[in-house]
């Protein structure tokens, strides 16, 4: 039996063909079109799912159903987006005009759900009945599994948990609220921070600026990574931020919820246990059941890239 996911992202749209024990057989992408519109994006979701059942050498006919993860208030029940920021669109019908394209039921979820899902099913969180998916990416996602069951909320737009506030009135977020935890934990929080860091007077004397050789736009999200495994000092003091911030949304998350497996997903999560290390002290520090028996597992996603297409793949069964 095989199944079939799409990751749609706002840079890329992904798609692959998985087998029964959540094992990605082919993979087919494309480029997520800029300006795009609710037509489009459907075109080209519907043209990657095409290409990875031609290069797995399968049919519409050999799968029962198609599953998507997307970004944005996604009502599962009906199949609408009722908001995608990335895309600024409203109320999109994304269910009715795929199955329009491609002749099959089609599923569809948040995209952090989608993932969180994924690590559930064949991931980090396998065998556990409650657990949270954190994603550190362009923005801060989450994913939370009750009973086995994805956590949506009332209103389908439950688990996001980057717009939560860690400090007041503090940085702007693209949601428009200040202080959320996706504007210090997320890549793009990091790469802002390690900007400020090399717009300081005394920042060429140091390894970090050299690195992007006095160009900011340089900057990634691994940057100041790279640069304080090289023992720059600059870099260091912009991790140790970076690292407080995430520590306390992941205390918060840990206190609200006390799920069995709390794992960490996103492009930052590759940081591995340089990473997890410093943060696990926070979290030991400051986790409200420090003296309980049973505490929370705390660990890196096993899935990468691949959790929100095995979600979504998923998503029907």
């Amino acid at each position: 039996m095989y199944y079939l996911g799409i990751d749609l992202g706002g840079t890329n749209i992904v798609a692959g063909v998985v087998d029964d024990d959540g094992k990605i057989i082919v993979k087919a992408n494309c480029k997520t079109s800029q300006p795009c519109t609710m037509e489009g994006i459907s075109d080209d979701m519907a043209f990657v799912a095409r290409e990875a059942m031609q290069k797995a050498n399968i049919t519409e006919a050999d799968l029962h159903y198609i599953g998507i993860g997307a970004p944005g208030a996604v009502n599962s029940e009906t199949g609408v987006i009722e908001f995608a920021n990335n895309f600024n669109f409203h109320n999109w019908e994304i269910v009715k005009m795929m199955e329009e394209r491609l002749g099959m039921k089609v599923y569809v979820e948040n995209d952090a759900n989608a993932a969180a899902y994924g690590e559930y099913c064949v991931g980090a969180a396998k065998d556990a009945n409650d657990a949270v998916m954190i994603t550190l990416g362009t923005g801060v996602g989450g994913g939370i599994i009750v009973d086995g069951m994805i956590y949506s909320g009332s209103n389908y737009a439950g688990a996001e948990v980057g717009h939560t506030v860690i400090q007041h009135n503090g940085r702007l977020c693209t949601c428009g609220r200040r202080g959320c935890w996706e504007a210090y934990s997320s890549a793009t929080g990091l790469i802002n921070m390690t900007k400020e860091a090399c717009s300081i007077q005394q920042a060429p004397n140091y390894l970090l600026y050299k690195m992007i050789d006095g160009d900011l736009s340089k900057i990634e999200g691994k940057t100041a990574f790279d640069a304080a495994q090289q023992g720059c000092p600059l870099a260091k003091s912009v991790i140790d931020m970076y690292i407080d911030y995430l520590g306390c949304g992941l205390v918060n998350i840990i206190n609200v919820f006390q799920p069995e497996i709390l794992c960490i997903g996103g492009g930052i999560s590759r940081q591995g246990d340089y990473l997890l290390q410093p943060v696990m002290k926070i979290i030991e520090r400051d986790r409200y059941t420090k003296h309980n028996k049973r505490q929370t597992k705390v660990c890196i996603a096993e899935l990468g890239n691949d959790a929100g297409i095995i979600g979504a793949a998923f998503l029907g069964k």
